[in-house]
């Protein structure tokens, strides 16, 4: 019985860098032709030249806050409820529509594992035959159907339990005997739990879990327990991004999408082993998107999985990129510390500090550069009171010095 789900795991990574970029100006011109959306926010851009992630680097980045904007502004005129992103149509194509908090709607297509799992439930050790014991909501949101799509690929058999009802699953669950499990780490820790106090052990030894993090810790106590538990970092609008392996060093990259890491509020992709927001171009056709930002923060972790698989790692989920911030009435947001940035070339990297206390609010922009000058500070005070509004301090410090945490704005107030 392999390890690996197929070939696509081990392949050489020059190998599989060049598969992804000889695939992006297809999906590219895909998007622009099927997609009303990508045929605006893509005007004018000869996808043929989008073949390489310098390239893919200078198109705009969609986060899901202006994608909600366009669903919303689509439906308020009667139009597409999908803010013209989806390429498919009602019809034996489309076999599911999802509704996420906004609300923003998401379509699936009638593809096999259209959700892209079944390569990491494989990691898990979910194997054909196995039945796996589904608990994520099947309540209009799509994160049960993301993973049972997957499981079902595998060969598996799916019990639906959905969210709630615990005695009711832990009868299920001693009366069917599942192997494995899909859900959240905090209600399975219930169910074991549960069980525990009513003197009996479950019989899953695997289990699936994304939705909350769950720190090593709990990785820890789930296997004094008996069971196996892996992450999955997976989206409404993206499906599997990253998963864990037997390794436990980070999440490997799935292999149908490309991840950038970019400066929070940019476009910009940051050196490798900085933390920044993850943006994703999937090369799906039914919805294809392209550079959609996450809001969430990650970092490359360098070298390779021990297991054998060749695909780039990440740290995992490292927490939000959205740190707007109000100050003195105005908010203040990470792009507008970029824009600060980007008139300095001798500047490296920023970072905006708020400080005091409530309605006493200080604000310093600390800024990496090989050397500091009254001309310097003076020029990135002018900048900061143009392009926020507000007056701050002006610290400059050596290279390497800002903490790498990816916060391009940090609030340290006194709310006390």
């Amino acid at each position: 019985m392999s390890n690996f789900h197929d070939a696509l795991e081990t392949r050489d990574p020059a190998e599989r860098e060049a598969a992804l970029m000889a695939a992006l100006p297809a999906q590219i011109a895909h998007a622009q032709q099927h997609t009303a959306a990508y045929a605006s926010i893509l005007a004018g851009v000869n996808a043929v030249r989008v073949n390489s992630r310098a390239a893919l680097a200078q198109l705009p980045v969609t986060r899901k806050h202006e994608l909600l904007a366009r669903q919303k502004a689509s439906r308020a005129q009667g139009g597409d409820a999908f803010g013209g992103f989806s390429a498919l149509v009602r019809g034996p194509a489309m076999s599911r529509i999802f509704a996420s908090p906004g609300p923003i709607y998401e379509p699936e297509g009638a593809d096999t594992d259209y959700w892209r799992t079944a390569r990491a439930l494989h990691a898990a050790g979910f194997r054909s035959g196995e039945l796996v014991h589904n608990s994520f909501s099947y309540h209009m949101t799509p994160g049960a159907f993301i993973l049972e799509s997957g499981a079902r690929a595998l060969g598996c058999t799916v019990f639906p339990a959905g969210t709630g009802q615990t005695e009711q699953q832990l009868e299920a669950i001693q009366e069917l005997r599942p192997d494995a499990y899909t859900g959240t780490p905090s209600f399975l820790r219930i169910l074991l739990e549960k069980a525990a106090e009513a003197g009996t052990r479950l019989s899953i030894t695997k289990a699936s879990v994304g939705g909350e993090a769950c720190p090593p810790s709990l990785t820890a106590w789930f296997k004094t327990q008996g069971v196996d538990v892996y992450q999955t970092y997976a989206t409404a609008d993206l499906g599997l991004v990253a998963y864990e392996t037997p390794a436990r060093q980070g999440l490997l990259l799935e292999e149908g999408v490309i991840v950038e890491i970019v400066r929070p509020g940019t476009g910009d992709p940051v050196p490798e082993g900085e933390v920044g927001e993850l943006v994703v171009t999937t090369l799906g056709a039914g919805y294809p998107l392209i550079r959609f930002g996450t809001g969430d923060l990650s970092a490359i972790l360098p070298g390779t999985c021990p297991t054998g698989r060749t695909a780039t790692r990440i740290k995992g989920w490292m927490g939000r990129a959205d740190q707007t911030t109000k100050i003195r009435g105005m908010f203040v947001h990470p792009g507008q510390v970029a824009e600060v940035v980007r008139r300095f070339p001798e500047v490296k990297k920023a970072r905006l500090v708020v400080s005091g206390e409530m309605a006493n609010d200080r604000m310093c922009l600390q800024v990496e550069a090989d050397a500091a000058s009254d001309a310097l500070r003076d020029g990135l005070a002018q900048a900061v009171r143009d392009v926020t509004k507000l007056r701050g301090d002006i610290e400059v410090v050596a290279p390497g010095a800002l903490p790498n945490d990816g916060k391009v704005i940090e609030d340290a107030r006194k709310y006390d």
